[in-house]
């Protein structure tokens, strides 16, 4: 067994200030809602106190966008709109360390993760984009496409940096002025890569950034001049969104949950199955709206590949986020923690069988050890219900038949894995299964040339790739 020295990356490179300020305009000014207090979920330290939105601020940082819009940005050739988003993108890539810390302290996610996933492909997408900004009338959306305007963006927590480069770059690159309001508990890389914006000289207004609670998103999503709303988030709120937004001219995007099927064949790989079954649900502490929650096995092979995964998750280091050696953070916040808790007693209350690895874990900050259910029946919560956490709920089928009607036995339907060394039976299972994305022998790979997007409960529209670009113009 590998001993590990610690190896922490120093929390300083993140330039942490004790207060922070929303974006209006090309300034960064004070709110006149609410201050909170953003706190690390590793330590429960205060980490820094942030100005928040009033539906006042709302008003303004819309007004801000539309004057933009009306005066500079809808007016500029593509080609000078790229130079400003692969500005950004290069500018990303130069704060890419103190980003990555900043990401970890403020999220909870390991150092690793944040330094070799979400960075990387948040300066990745404004990079993709700034190449299609004087290319849209080679998209296939017609000769000429117009852009909507003002995008209301609301963004959630568990990818703070990357979530609002996958909303922002793509409105740019097609001409729109964009409001983009962050997660409550994360607003801290958001507010960056606003200080990023401005060194970057994009016009004033172009984009803004307001800090504030989900009052503060109901207000931007109803706003009358916002043309366009993208939300990622609960399923909850999208269908509020959706309910709201029903008879306005308004387009919207949602992203929402998923319970995703991870189907592993008696042929597949069982070894490479495993590292991809780790990443697919423990990968960011679980807090992935496409994680491979549910793991579907070929009843031939359930028990070698149950002992081999639990071999591998009792590997997993659990603890610091600033510490490169580790695997699996801290849970984003108390409130999620106790959900997490609450889906994980209701499952050993309804008959499964429940592995945790023995994991020492830290005395401060939320945690939650990895964990396996098996034994698991398609009538329990734990195998209906987004845990959003490190919990896998392992399910058994006999026929490729069988894992398909498994696999599509939930309202979600946002993305899906397949492990057999048949090129056919993966294609065979990607036309039945119901799900936007469907990785095969992989998983939780993300590419910015690529739509992602799902069906039913897992929302509407796609963004990435050409296909995303339809949601930005005016088609």
């Amino acid at each position: 067994m590998w001993e590990y020295a610690p190896a922490p990356e120093s929390r300083d490179i993140a330039n942490l200030k004790p207060n922070y300020r929303m974006f209006v305009d090309g300034q960064f000014v004070e709110g006149t809602g609410e201050p909170l207090k953003t706190v690390n979920p590793a330590t429960e330290e205060v980490l820094a106190e942030v100005s928040t939105a009033s539906k006042e601020d709302v008003d303004k940082a819309v007004k801000a966008a539309r004057r933009a819009y009306d005066r500079t940005w809808s007016k500029m050739p593509g080609s000078e709109r790229a130079k400003y988003i692969y500005r950004i993108a290069r500018l990303i890539q130069e704060r890419s360390r103190e980003l990555a810390v900043l990401e970890s302290l403020d999220n909870g996610k390991p150092i690793k993760e944040s330094r070799d996933v979400d960075v990387p492909t948040a300066a990745a997408h404004f990079f993709y984009h700034a190449g299609w900004a004087d290319k849209l009338s080679y998209a296939g959306y017609g000769p000429d496409p117009k852009p909507l305007g003002v995008a209301g963006q609301v963004i959630p927590w568990n990818f703070p940096l990357l979530m609002a480069a996958w909303k922002i770059a793509p409105a740019l690159a097609c001409g729109n002025t964009v409001v983009l309001k962050p997660a409550e508990t994360t607003p801290l890389s958001a507010l960056v890569l606003a200080e990023i914006i401005q060194q970057a000289d994009l016009p004033p207004g172009v984009v803004n950034i307001i800090p504030g609670a989900g009052d503060i998103g109901a207000t931007l999503v109803e706003h009358p001049d916002v043309n366009k709303v993208a939300f990622t988030g609960s399923t909850e709120v999208g269908k509020i969104i959706q309910r709201q937004l029903a008879g306005t001219s308004k387009k919207l995007t949602l992203e929402l949950g998923g319970k995703a099927a991870n189907v592993v064949f008696d042929d597949a790989p069982l070894d490479q199955a495993v590292e991809g079954i780790v990443n697919g649900i423990f990968f960011n502490q679980g807090h992935v709206c496409c994680a491979g929650s549910r793991l579907l096995v070929q009843e031939s092979v359930a028990d070698e590949l149950l002992e081999k995964l639990r071999v591998r998750v009792s590997t997993l280091r659990v603890g610091d986020p600033l510490d490169k050696n580790t695997d699996v953070g801290a849970i984003n916040s108390r409130e999620q923690l106790t959900k997490i808790q609450e889906l994980v007693e209701s499952g050993e209350g309804e008959g499964a069988s429940r592995w945790t690895s023995a994991c020492p874990l830290p005395d401060k900050g939320f945690f939650f050890a990895p964990t396996v259910f098996s034994n698991v029946s398609q009538a329990m919560r734990i195998a209906r219900e987004e845990i959003f956490g490190p919990v896998l709920s392992v399910l058994t089928f006999r026929t490729p038949d069988e894992a398909v009607a498994k696999a599509n036995n939930t309202p979600y339907g946002l993305s899906a894995g397949v492990w057999t060394e048949k090129g056919s039976r993966i294609l065979w299972m990607a036309q039945r299964m119901r799900a936007g994305v469907v990785w095969s022998n992989t998983f939780n790979r993300f590419d910015p040339t690529a739509p992602f997007g799902g069906y039913q409960e897992s929302g509407f529209g796609r963004e990435g790739g050409r296909t995303g670009l339809e949601a930005y113009l005016d088609v």
